[in-house]
């Protein structure tokens, strides 16, 4: 997997979030959900003339959503295209579903030119198919490699899989993976070689240690026997790994720590030593789109001295070396770092990064000019839609001050920049135009048990009182929040999980 990669949120999910319910939902969660959401809204609750047009308008929302979700088929075509593929009439049949993630990818870091691409999907509810080939040459030798890989959902906490694979490395196999607790999980595997007959035996066991840490020991009993040990950290605006390999013929230790200073960018750092193996390897990596991104990799070594530059988008990697020197010639591998990394800097901060500042606030204020009419009709309709949730919500946030649990005090949805700032000035201003106050429907989310969870993965314009006031733009939630008498506050991207309270956002 690539963690230096930004989280770009899935496209087709606001149905998920209308019914405030996971994408992996199961069909008793959406049924009650629905029904929760009815209760509120249907028309024969509200005699008022307008209220019951309103109520009308979100009920059938609500009925469209639920109509969607709860038929399987249906609900596989709007995962994989949205309302386009349900309007445009694209049947898919009963055996394709949306693209789930079936194992992590396995990549061959050959040195040398090398293009790899991936595809994968869900065929069925319980088995997933994925295909991946690759191409690397180094020097005068090159080669190619293709697999494939089926994998059975066996039960809720045990899978198989079954793997073929062409080329460098030809071999089949098969390994099954089970849940052994709430935090760890065992997998065995058996793959046999097709150019030797060799056959090696593997057993993984993976621990969780916190929520963003994991660790593992690997046994690989074969004819290269190793035991490994590894170790895994991922938060937000880091990412790091370790593993020590023990082998009957060679040993290596390896560590890599990445760094995200936005969205967009972040730097990598990686270190590998052994028997066969030592380098350091520098660099860093830019998105270009929610797809695609490029990096540049400074790598010195036994082998050599060497600028890599990748370039990836979506399953597909090309990687393309540049030789400076075999020879490790301290004053050489100094310059080939410096120069190279000074002019990109200067680069940036003088050229590059001016341009497009001057370009994304053209480009902002172009859409702001272009949507203002769209967005001031979806933030009235999300008000009205919030008119019909007031009563409900002040009951609960009555009843939970009474308690001492959890209460909103306030939030604020909306342009990233702007969200946390966004009352700090007097009179409407554009800043204030891309917010849209959304601390009554969080009021209403919040269960009796005085919690309030926002599912990762669901872009929450689509939450019912929400909207998106800033079209285009990067979106975030602010939450201020009292719980048992004290003050807490968290600001999360629109596609990332909430879920308070928390102690860790306590002011």
């Amino acid at each position: 997997m690539d963690e230096e990669e930004g989280i770009a949120g899935p496209p087709h999910r606001e149905l998920y979030a209308l019914l405030h319910v996971s994408p992996e939902a199961s069909d008793e969660e959406i049924r009650r959900a629905y029904r929760q959401w009815a209760q509120v809204y249907h028309p024969d609750k509200y005699q008022d003339l307008h209220m019951k047009e309103v109520a009308t308008q979100n009920f059938q929302r609500i009925c469209e959503a639920y109509e969607i979700l709860s038929d399987e088929n249906k609900r596989q075509i709007y995962d994989i295209y949205g309302m386009e593929g349900l309007t445009s009439g694209l049947e898919l049949g009963p055996r394709l579903s949306k693209v789930e993630e079936i194992k992590e990818e396995l990549e061959s870091f050959v040195r040398g030119m090398q293009m790899a691409s991936q595809f994968q999907s869900q065929i069925s509810k319980k088995n997933t198919l994925a295909l991946g080939g690759n191409l690397a040459v180094s020097e005068h030798a090159g080669g190619r490699a293709a697999s494939l890989v089926l994998g059975h959902q066996i039960s809720p906490a045990a899978s198989a899989e079954f793997m073929v694979s062409f080329g460098l490395q030809a071999l089949v196999g098969m390994q099954t993976t089970r849940r052994l607790s709430q935090h760890s999980s065992a997998t065995m595997g058996l793959a046999m070689s097709l150019q030797d007959g060799s056959i090696n035996l593997s057993n993984t066991w993976t621990r969780q240690f916190s929520d963003t840490a994991n660790g593992n020991i690997q046994l690989v009993l074969g004819p290269e026997s190793s035991i490994a040990v590894g170790w895994q950290k991922r938060e937000e605006k880091m990412s790091a790994a370790g593993e020590l390999k023990l082998g009957t013929s060679s040993f290596g230790v390896s560590a890599h720590y990445t760094r995200r200073f936005s969205s967009k960018s972040h730097a990598r750092i990686a270190g590998r030593f052994g028997s066969t193996a030592l380098e350091i390897e520098v660099g860093g990596g830019r998105k270009l789109s929610n797809f695609s991104t490029v990096r540049m990799l400074y790598t010195i070594g036994i082998q050599g001295i060497y600028w890599k530059f990748e370039w990836r988008r979506g399953g597909q990697k090309i990687t393309v070396p540049l030789l400076l020197s075999r020879h490790l010639n301290p004053l050489f591998a100094t310059g080939a770092f410096i120069f190279p990394t000074s002019a990109y800097f200067i680069l940036k901060k003088f050229v590059v990064k001016p341009y497009f500042l001057k370009r994304e606030r053209q480009k902002a204020l172009e859409n702001f000019e272009k949507t203002s009419t769209q967005v001031q009709e979806a933030m009235a309709a999300a008000q009205r839609a919030q008119k019909l949730l007031e009563n409900v919500a002040n009951r609960k946030r009555n009843k939970q001050m009474e308690l001492g649990g959890l209460v909103i005090t306030e939030a604020k949805y909306g342009n990233l920049k702007h969200v946390k700032r966004s009352d700090q000035s007097g009179g409407v201003t554009e800043s204030a135009s891309q917010v849209i106050d959304v601390t009554l429907p969080l009021n209403f989310l919040v269960t009796d048990s005085g919690q309030l969870k926002l599912h990762e993965g669901v872009k929450k314009s689509g939450i019912m009182g929400f909207c998106d006031p800033c079209p285009g733009e990067p979106k975030g939630l602010h939450v201020e929040y009292t719980y048992g008498g004290n003050r807490y506050e968290v600001t999360v991207g629109d596609y990332e999980v909430l879920f308070i309270p928390r102690e860790g956002h306590r002011i």
